[in-house]
């Protein structure tokens, strides 16, 4: 889904030249959930930005859903951010003159082909999956910071997007508000089979994650499995994924082009991932003989769920 190579990324301050990213290089699978951590200065949502395209690195390579982003003017990225990628900001980013309707429906007004009466539609059925239908009308300076993350998060999904980055989506909101965010965040990462990158300080956030990569001085210095994923992402472990799991012992693996030694990495994990691939594998099945086949209903929302193919008259 998504690999970043190589990339550095440095500003001219005073004269002085100031390193944000030193050769930079990880790879995101589809459907993963993962955390970017470190502390203030460590290069994290410049690491974000460039990752969705929003800014330039000085050099090295960066692909999503096998488009080189680097080989792209302004208008192509800005409408393959607007078909592909989700971005939720640490301050909203909410515009103040639209209500909260009118602020979830704005990607697809700018970027679709929909009436305005499917993008109505489909706003007020987002807003309602995060719990905001009642206050469609309202503006935002008449919602919380919890209600103004719930619009920004809808708005971040209306379009389908396959990538969702989320920039310290908790920072400005108290304990309560911050986890509820972050459950709805990974409910509909689970039910979109999106793939979702949260930058963040809270250590309690980034343990939700399938994966967490730990930043320093501009360059990631760890990997770490959550140990946490299974039981507060809610799945329980299949037959299937016990099955693989069973097969896998616990491995360790060193970060490409570092010396730093990555945690272990978790067998059930390892099995999930094996179906995933799996999953896709059958997709594309379905893709290549639409005639002959129908696909039914795929779905790995935390359990791994079973393949039906209905064949055609």
């Amino acid at each position: 889904m998504l690999q970043v190579k190589n990339v550095n990324k440095s500003y001219l301050i005073s004269g002085k030249k100031l390193e944000v990213l030193k050769d930079v290089s990880f790879c995101i699978e589809e459907g993963e959930f993962i955390a970017i951590i470190g502390p203030s200065g460590s290069g994290k949502s410049t690491l974000l930005a460039i990752s969705a395209g929003l800014d330039r690195p000085d050099d090295g390579e960066i692909i999503l859903d096998g488009v080189p982003l680097l080989k792209k003017d302004e208008d192509e990225l800005a409408k393959l951010r607007g078909e592909k990628i989700g971005f939720i900001f640490q301050n909203f980013q909410l515009i103040k003159s639209l209500n909260a309707l009118e602020n979830v429906s704005l990607p697809l007004v700018l970027n679709s082909k929909l009436s305005s009466i499917q993008i109505k539609d489909r706003a007020l059925a987002w807003l309602e999956k995060v719990s905001m239908r009642e206050r469609a009308f309202n503006f935002p300076g008449q919602l919380s910071g919890g209600e103004e993350q719930r619009i920004a998060i809808a708005r971040s999904f209306i379009h389908n997007p396959k990538v969702l980055f989320a920039d310290e989506p908790t920072a400005n909101l108290d304990k309560k508000n911050g986890e509820k965010v972050m459950n709805l965040l990974v409910e509909l990462n689970q039910k979109t089979s999106s793939t979702l990158i949260v930058v963040t300080h809270d250590r309690s956030v980034a343990e939700l994650a399938d994966r967490i990569l730990e930043m320093s001085d501009g360059r990631i210095v760890k990997e770490i499995f959550g140990k946490k994923v299974h039981s507060l992402r809610g799945s329980k472990i299949s037959s299937a994924e016990k099955k693989i799991a069973s097969k896998s012992s616990p491995t360790k693996r060193k970060f490409p082009g570092k010396n730093d030694e990555i945690q272990i990495i978790d067998p059930i994990r390892i099995a999930r991932l094996s179906i995933q691939k799996k999953f896709r594998v059958a997709d594309r099945i379905c893709d290549c003989d639409r005639n002959r086949l129908r696909y039914r209903n795929t779905r790995l929302s935390g359990r791994v769920k079973s393949l039906h193919f209905k064949g055609s008259a």
